[in-house]
């Protein structure tokens, strides 16, 4: 990896916080704060497009950039497994369950439709 690459594939993560923050907010807002449907939209999501983007894509740079970098500084598991943690010490421990199971699941479904649709896409 060339320093240049480094470089990019950071500000690509930190772009990718930024979206991830501004698509919580935003579900968050509509949908209200019970549950962290937000962070969900994004797991899904970003599981999606990351699976996406390795079945279509071959070019080591691009995945890392957009990969490790972009999708990486999306997604969050830490934050699932510490609001599902809250949950359960909040005496919330279905939702704790519902939270962690749900998108572990959904998640990895995602990400294989999205290697599948990559795949036909790439040929």
């Amino acid at each position: 990896m060339t320093p240049l690459t480094f470089l990019v594939v950071a500000v690509a993560g930190g772009i990718g916080a930024g979206a991830r923050y501004v698509v919580d907010l935003a579900v968050t807002a509509l949908v209200g704060p019970r549950f962290p449907w937000g962070t969900l939209v994004i797991n899904v999501t970003g599981s999606f497009a990351l699976g996406l983007l390795t079945g279509a894509v071959s070019d080591a740079v691009l995945l890392a950039v957009i990969g490790t970098g972009l999708l990486g500084g999306f997604t969050t598991f830490s934050s699932v497994a510490a609001v599902s943690a809250v949950m359960a010490t909040d005496r919330r421990g279905w939702a704790a369950a519902t939270n962690t199971i749900g998108t572990l699941v959904l998640a990895a479904a995602a990400a294989a439709a999205g290697l599948a649709i990559g795949g036909l896409i790439a040929g």
